[in-house]
């Protein structure tokens, strides 16, 4: 009985060890690529329900052949078994580039993971949506109050005043001393005083000559 006790004890711990080591696998993981706005993420999904703590690395197989890393970061198994990881890579994809997921787990698992859902152009910003402030303001609506430069109706009535006879303009008057003026000029009282002249003389003239002719017929 006795050894059939312990045979029994030692199948039972070789058992939950065996259950332990099986409990987190590769086969727990998964990494999904992704773009989240202007980043470009890879998102390790931890499925295996122990407190296991998994160290991710992602790295981008290179033209060369080389692994070049590009991020990590590190994800615990919960018991739910929906423990996940989001690592921020530190550069744009690139398109058709193969990306790995290495997952070290102490004495567990250490082993590749490859990414899925590799997007085929770079990640780009999301579309912003104007905010309230950048709306266009409505227009102001037109001053009710007139312009200050506009014309006063004084003013209007004193610009279309009659010009003062003291202006430079002709005055009514000057305008008939014009038409006056063409129709004789001012030696018209000289030529009427030289033509009375002229008659007097002549009359003079006659009356001698008259006198004259009847002195000689008596």
């Amino acid at each position: 009985m006795r050894i059939l006790g312990v045979a029994s004890a030692s199948a039972a711990l070789a058992l939950g060890v065996a259950g332990n080591a099986l409990a987190c696998s590769i086969g727990d993981f998964e990494a999904v690529a992704s773009c989240d706005g202007a980043k470009a993420i890879v998102t390790v999904s931890d499925r295996d329900t122990t407190a296991n703590k998994a160290t991710i690395t992602v790295f981008l197989k290179t033209s060369g052949g080389e692994n070049k890393q590009v991020g990590s970061g590190d994800v615990t198994g919960q018991q739910d078994g929906k423990a996940s990881v989001a690592i921020t890579l530190t550069e744009d994809w690139v398109p058709g580039g193969e990306y790995r997921a290495h997952i070290d787990v102490p004495t567990r698992v250490n082993a590749d993971k490859d990414v899925k859902s590799v997007p085929s152009e770079a990640c780009a910003p999301k579309s912003e949506s104007p905010s309230p402030s950048a709306s266009p303001k409505p227009s102001e609506a037109p001053s009710s109050e007139a312009p200050s430069n506009s014309a006063s109706p004084s003013d209007s009535e004193s610009s279309a005043a009659p010009a003062t006879p003291g202006d430079n303009q002709p005055s009514a008057a000057a305008g008939e001393s014009n038409l006056a003026e063409t129709g004789a000029n001012s030696n018209t009282p000289m030529i009427a005083g030289i033509a009375a002249a002229f008659v007097i003389v002549g009359g003079g003239a006659v009356f001698f000559g008259m006198r004259r002719r009847g002195a000689s017929k008596a």
